[in-house]
């Protein structure tokens, strides 16, 4: 309390100071002059209208700003580098590819972004005849784009031009840029259009070796001659290199890639291998965002690096807001960007978007936020505390403070009464996304090798570990019940997705008075039995059954999560041995197919069945494909093979649906996952906080956000009252305390002063 009181006391100047020296002139004093300064800086405390716990600065009391939280530095701002769900929460405001999605509708539905309409598409056969796009002949897809004239990029010295119309920031050395130590030391800013050709060089930047683009691999399939050009960029590259050193800038306009192509100053074409309706979706990844070559050859320049002026550090782009502060150990900032394009809040949505007042600012000038604040929280009570104290505008819920924020009854989840009491929403989606335990396939014991009779002994080992692998439990407890039971790998939300009584999987679940329930233990262990390990031994040496699960912790079995696993195990006296390393070393084991069983999980790309459903495709697997692949368990099926293979291509459609239902009956038979979840994202927002719905997709959803700010500070005032009843106390007790030591002190004093006074009367007679 006293270090809030002392910076209350600085805000108001100098009198407090002024009020303890005086206190402690007279001698006395200086025993009560601390608790008579405390209580005087009590008194004076209403001199700021803040309170006093306020983290944020008092300037920013009355701006219309958003306050939120990080807890891990973003390490990819670059958009070819990045695929990671915690630096699109950043870099999805700034930077603006072709397409976006509507923030309201769902079914999600795709929209253009800096686009005048959605991509003109045309198919053609191998000798260029144009065809139709349900014809078997189609060669060649071709995506024509046209921008929309007049989006400006931020401001960004890349841009800043001198007299002569030339970049005002080049240096031909180290030495040169000595002087710039970070970003701000640039005083000179500009700006320019964005045109087609920026859009063209992003796609080669995606080619690139020398960035690594997660997704070069898979596109190189797709894109027509992405990857030759790679190869070209990566021998010329070497030639510069060797010419002018390690740092020289490739200015990839100088190279040319046969499928991407400027067609004028707003118009460009992507051509690729064949048909991929997916690649729409793609077109709404932060990947195929604009780059303009002028800022990839500013942080190129020599000795840039050395200091984090990077493109990595700073992003640069046309999107609602720009990053104006980068401190990973503190603070990291958005602010509207000045030069953001004409784009309004969407004036359409269902019954409920209108109910829930999603509608109210239907028309409006976004972003609706002038800057976005987010500030470094490792720990989750401190940033539960700031969010209950209205610190924070939004909140998700860690487990610690599940029971104070949710309730659960026989009516559903819903907030607590003291959540509800403050006016908090809670903001409920099912992630589009799928956790599982799984098996390797390629395994002697758990796996699908060996003759028809030795693989069909495994299935039924994987199946009888289905049946007791409680998922449910799980959830309830470790989740605090965010989440429901897999039946599939794809989630609610996603075309395929099967639910009821026609989704459960059958080897797993009956189906008993309207929901899925769990087949017996009795029915487990037949199976295991079956499998040729009855009561949990081989049936022929009487060895018990001893499976490995590896997993990237680094332990071996100590958590409350890897016992409980034990314990689903040993209701077949299976021995579960965990074995805990390092994350490159789990890596190294999923990419060589040394793994028994295991933990992942795969979030959407987007959102379509073939990007959950390619995670068993055979030629995805992680072994066969030298570890680049997405299929971990290393399942190769022929003819869900060959069903994948009818199905990624085709449309949403009956036909398409009747393929799915085929290719899930396959997995659940095969039991390749043991189990799996799709978990529940539950985020709180404080009641001045409006215009939030929740996107299993996008991230760039910043610019519908808004907050009234008065509600804000009302709430912050009352919910942050300070108690002073207790310094007050401490106060009075303090001068009682003292009292007996003054009286005494007075009458020394008094007789003193009659000693003195006795002296000098005879000295004087």
């Amino acid at each position: 309390m006293n270090t809030v009181v002392l910076g209350k006391m600085r805000r108001c100047g100098g009198f407090t100071g002024r009020l303890q020296a005086g206190l402690q002139k007279s001698g006395w004093l200086k025993a009560v002059s601390a608790g008579l300064w405390l209580a005087g800086a009590v008194l004076l405390a209403g001199c700021s209208d803040q309170a006093w716990n306020n983290p944020h600065p008092e300037s920013e009391a009355s701006a219309n700003i958003l306050y939120s939280s990080f807890s891990e530095r973003p390490k990819f701002l670059d958009p070819a580098r990045s695929y990671s769900s915690d630096e699109s929460r950043f870099i999805d405001q700034i930077y603006e590819p072709p397409l976006a999605y509507d923030y309201l509708k769902r079914p999600y539905e795709l929209i253009p972004n800096t686009l005048t309409a959605m991509p003109d598409i045309h198919y053609s056969d191998a000798d260029g005849n144009e065809v139709d796009a349900d014809s078997e002949n189609i060669a060649f897809s071709t995506y024509h784009f046209q921008l929309q004239p007049g989006i400006r990029y931020q401001p960004h010295p890349a841009f800043a031009l001198n007299e002569k119309g030339e970049s005002r920031y080049l240096f031909a050395s180290a030495a040169e840029s000595e002087q710039y130590r970070s970003l701000d030391d640039f005083t000179e800013q500009g700006s320019r259009e964005l045109v087609a050709e920026d859009y063209v060089y992003q796609v080669k930047r995606l080619a690139d070796p020398k960035l690594l683009s997660p997704v070069r691999a898979l596109l190189s399939d797709y894109i027509v001659g992405m990857t030759e050009f790679s190869q070209i960029a990566s021998d010329t590259r070497k030639v510069l290199e060797e010419k002018a050193g390690k740092q020289a800038w490739l200015d990839l306009r100088q190279l040319s890639m046969a499928g991407v192509e400027a067609q004028s100053r707003y118009d460009f074409t992507i051509r690729l291998k064949g048909k991929y309706p997916q690649f729409k979706y793609w077109l709404a990844f932060h990947f195929f965002a604009p780059i303009p070559w002028e800022v990839d050859r500013f942080y190129h320049q020599p000795g840039l690096a050395d200091r984090n002026i990077v493109l990595n550090w700073h992003p640069v782009g046309t999107g609602p807001f720009m990053m104006t502060r980068n401190n990973p150990n503190e603070v990291i900032i958005l602010e509207k960007n000045p030069n953001y394009r004409a784009d309004y809040y969407p004036a359409e949505g269902s019954p409920e978007d209108v109910a829930a007042g999603l509608l109210d600012d239907a028309g409006k000038q976004l972003p609706l936020l002038d800057k976005v604040v987010y500030r470094l929280e490792k720990e989750a009570i401190p940033l539960w505390t700031k969010f209950m104290q209205g610190y924070y505008d939004r909140s998700g819920i860690a487990s610690d403070s599940f029971d104070q924020a949710i309730r659960v009854s026989s009516d559903g989840i819903g907030l607590s009464p003291e959540m509800t009491a403050k006016g908090v929403t809670l903001e409920k989606e099912v992630v589009l996304g799928s956790y599982y335990l799984a098996f390797n396939m390629l395994d002697p014991v758990v796996g699908d090798k060996g003759d028809a009779k030795s693989r069909e002994r495994a299935r039924k080992l994987r199946q009888a570990i289905a049946i007791v692998y409680d998922q449910q439990e799980m959830i309830s407890i470790f989740a605090n019940g965010r989440g429901e039971v897999a039946m599939s790998p794809i989630p609610p939300g996603i075309f395929g997705y099967q639910s009821g009584e026609e989704g459960i999987n059958p080897y797993v679940f009956d189906w008993v008075d309207g929901k899925p329930q769990r087949k017996s233990l009795e029915e487990a262990k037949r199976l295991l039995a079956e499998a040729g390990y009855p009561g949990g031994r081989h049936a022929k040496t009487g060895e018990p059954l001893v499976l490995n699960l590896d997993t990237p912790t680094g332990g071996s079995g100590g958590s409350a999560m890897q016992n409980w696993m034990i314990k689903q195990f040993k209701k077949l006296n299976i021995q579960l041995n965990i074995r805990g390393t390092d994350y490159n070393r789990f890596k190294e084991k999923m990419q060589t197919g040394n793994a028994q069983l295991f933990q992942w999980g795969w979030l959407a790309d987007y959102p379509d069945a073939e990007n959950f459903l390619f995670l068993q495709y055979g030629n995805n697997g992680q072994v066969i494909s030298g570890g680049s692949g997405v299929n971990s368990t290393n399942y190769n099926n022929p003819e869900y093979n060959r069903l994948f293979d009818q199905m990624q291509l085709m449309e949403d459609s009956p036909q398409r649906m009747e393929i799915i239902r085929r290719m899930i009956a396959i997995l659940q038979r095969d039991a390749v996952w043991a189990s799996g979840w799709h978990p529940h994202s539950y985020v709180l927002n404080n009641h001045w906080v409006r215009n939030v719905k929740a996107h299993g997709i996008s991230k760039s959803v910043l610019k519908y956000f808004a907050v009234d700010v008065e509600q804000r500070s009302q709430a912050q005032a009352a919910w942050n009252a300070p108690v002073l009843w207790p310094i007050f106390v401490v106060v009075g007790i303090l001068l009682v305390a003292l009292l007996p030591g003054y009286r005494a002190f007075r009458r020394r004093q008094q007789r003193r002063i009659g000693s003195e006074t006795t002296t000098s009367a005879e000295q004087e007679g």
